[in-house]
């Protein structure tokens, strides 16, 4: 199970933010997924489109913060990720935030 949140925004719209587990084998534990969309229903069936079949969300415990709100309303796809902080507490040293399919693409196996 996911853990994650949802906000809505004044537009109707909504911010839909979800730690996953890493899709790849770099070593990553989890990262952090933001996705816009007009209802929570459509964020998570963007995800599902994607291949990510098992994300749910119960509840609101990990809700999106100011920052990462503005940063899925200012990317084209409205769909973003990045390594989520082992401790939960976003810092401003985090790595900056990636499109969808530079998740998706898998590391070149070693010759």
């Amino acid at each position: 199970m996911a853990v994650g949140g949802f906000c809505r925004l004044p537009s109707g719209s909504v911010v839909v933010a979800l730690n996953l587990p890493s899709p790849t084998v770099d070593g990553t534990n989890c990262v952090r997924v933001l996705v816009h969309a007009q209802n929570r229903a459509r964020a998570l069936t963007r995800l599902r489109n994607l291949g990510m079949r098992a994300v749910y969300l119960r509840g609101n415990a990990a809700p999106p913060t100011p920052d990462e709100i503005t940063a899925v309303l200012h990317h084209p796809d409205g769909l973003i990720w990045r390594t989520a902080p082992d401790d939960g507490v976003p810092t401003l040293s985090q790595e900056l935030w990636h499109p969808i399919r530079a998740l998706r693409r898998r590391p070149a196996a070693p010759a």
